[in-house]
């Protein structure tokens, strides 16, 4: 399927690993240009590496920034003035006994996984309805209405993401711009596999038993009993940021292997 992405440019926070890399990767494969972020410059120049080795004559550039703090937010924005389609993928977790998170984890999580894609967000989103075309979409999880009792700070900010997403897209009305949260659920990305072997190690267990065990025991709703690929989450994302996803608008839309048991 030809999802008419040729000579869009996308940029994605957030993605020198994991799911990020995965959309980036997705989006080249699409024919996008693709601006990836990271951190570091050197993890930036890494993954540009890998990418243009998996997809050779891509159009790939990266940019290193930390979008938790605004000076790099604001460089970032005079480097890359405009984009068609915006993937706020950054985000962190952890799990955490809710009595001992103190104020500033609960300040330092909403400024990296919320107010971040804000700010990227206020920058680009205009600019999309000047020229009547434009993708936002957040990647919020299925902790932001399915809250997870051993960090709900990480769901609180999931949660807030959904809020910002379909405020945004009441303002597209008329216009070819959408604004859409993708919402996966665990997800094997580099840092929960190494996250499951180290369990494993620990445990003398195979990462087999430590998945099946934690589907089990944490997250026995899941339809699908396993992990989902960061590929899996990946078409998802680059599935309704193209053209062919135009009537699907202030969505929240499922990639958690039908975890959460509601039907809207």
């Amino acid at each position: 399927m030809d999802l008419k992405l040729t000579g869009k440019k996308a940029f994605i926070s957030g993605s020198t690993a994991g799911i990020g890399y995965a959309i980036a990767s997705r989006f080249l494969a699409e024919g996008a240009s693709v601006i990836i972020n990271g951190r570091t410059r050197e993890s930036v120049n890494h993954a540009i590496a890998e990418l243009k080795a998996s997809h050779p004559n891509c159009d790939v550039s990266g940019v290193a920034a930390d979008l938790a703090k605004v000076e790099d937010v604001n460089r970032l924005l005079s480097e890359v003035p405009e984009v068609d389609i915006l993937i706020n993928n950054t985000g962190i977790f952890e799990p955490k006994a809710f009595a001992e998170i103190p104020d500033e984890d609960w300040f330092r999580f909403f400024e990296i996984n919320v107010l971040s894609g804000i700010r990227l967000s206020r920058h680009y989103f205009p600019k999309m309805l000047d020229k009547n075309w434009g993708r936002v979409i957040f990647i919020s999880s299925e902790s932001g209405i399915f809250i997870p009792e051993e960090m709900i700070q990480y769901g609180m900010t999931k949660t807030a993401q959904l809020a910002v997403s379909r405020g945004m897209a009441e303002l597209t009305k008329g216009t070819a711009v959408t604004v859409n949260s993708i919402l996966p659920g665990p997800t094997k990305s580099k840092g929960v596999g190494q996250f499951i072997e180290d369990l494993a190690t620990s445990g003398n267990k195979s990462t087999e038993d430590v998945e099946r065990e934690f589907f089990k025991d944490m997250r026995p709703t899941s339809l699908i009993q396993r992990f989902a690929s960061v590929e899996e989450v990946a078409d998802t994302v680059v599935y309704y940021s193209s053209p062919l996803a135009s009537a699907t608008n202030g969505a929240a839309i499922r990639v958690e292997g039908g975890l959460v048991k509601s039907i809207i």
